[in-house]
């Protein structure tokens, strides 16, 4: 899918008051909003990473992490050699990459600002195989390749902002809402409309990437849409309503997938690394 496609689709997330602050996301070319340190968040979230350390139980299973390293050099590898191949800024440059097994139940798996990814041993009931693990590793990295936790954070404090401003020169109608209303209306809202809204977008920007990421290391992208029809199984009836999430349903997840996988394995091929 080339990139006019792909911004159809999702949409673009920038607010246009703010040209200065805004840039592009990586392959997509998305408009971004970005007005937080990203130096200053990556070394945040490496402090936060460490206590994380000391705080869960690490899984003793040795070779699903020397595996989950291995994928993760390996997409490490593909990310510098596509952007300098293409003669691009290598958005993962100042990362430091580490990876993690947390001896855990929960079907999860994260990456921080700056390369740090932990993987959840609950969530291997779902990957079965390295080009499932592959997927979950390379949604997640596309998160912090395409620096949504940067964006994020800059959009909350401009809505948070823009929400103090505006009580202010309304005389605080808004705190009035939420006085008479006895509970965070207008917080509520602005997360049902706007926040949410925008972390879905933000999720399928990751498996659109993360799905590129794969592909460009090496793994079976057909295995992503596998991936997500047992996540669904496994997750049958546990799901919130798509509005109230900050994720796309299992449904519509599987159905972008399955409208990018042959375009992306056309487009991005696998990376022959010396």
């Amino acid at each position: 899918m080339d990139r006019r496609k792909f911004l159809s689709y999702v949409g673009c997330g920038c607010c246009g008051i703010l040209l200065p602050s805004c840039s592009t996301a990586p392959i997509t070319e998305r408009k971004q909003l970005k007005i937080i340190s990203e130096s200053r968040l990556n070394s945040q979230a490496a402090q936060i990473f460490e206590k994380i350390k000391e705080k869960e139980k690490m899984s003793e299973d040795n070779d699903t992490l020397n595996e989950i390293k291995k994928i993760g050099r390996k997409m490490e590898d593909s990310i510098e050699n596509y952007f300098s191949s293409n003669n691009l800024e290598n958005p993962t440059a100042n990362f430091d990459w580490e990876y993690i097994l947390i001896e855990k139940k929960t079907r999860n798996a994260w990456c921080m600002p700056g390369g740090k990814i932990a993987v959840y041993t609950g969530i291997l009931e779902a990957t079965k195989n390295a080009d499932g693990l592959a997927a979950v590793m390379g949604h997640e990295i596309a998160h912090a390749v395409a620096k949504h936790s940067v964006e994020r954070m800059s959009r909350g404090a401009l809505l948070n902002t823009g929400t103090q401003l505006f009580d202010i020169f309304s005389g605080g109608k808004l705190s009035q809402v939420n006085r008479v209303t006895g509970m965070n209306t207008v917080g509520m809202l602005s997360q049902i409309g706007i926040m949410n809204p925008f972390s879905r977008k933000q999720e399928s920007e990751a498996d659109y990437l993360g799905m590129i990421l794969s592909s460009l290391s090496g793994y079976d992208i057909r295995e992503t849409v596998k991936l997500w029809q047992r996540m669904k199984e496994l997750n049958k009836g546990k799901e919130p309503a798509e509005f109230m999430s900050t994720h796309p349903s299992s449904e519509n997840r599987i159905k972008n997938l399955n409208i990018w996988m042959n375009e992306i394995i056309l487009d991005y091929p696998p990376i022959k690394l010396i």
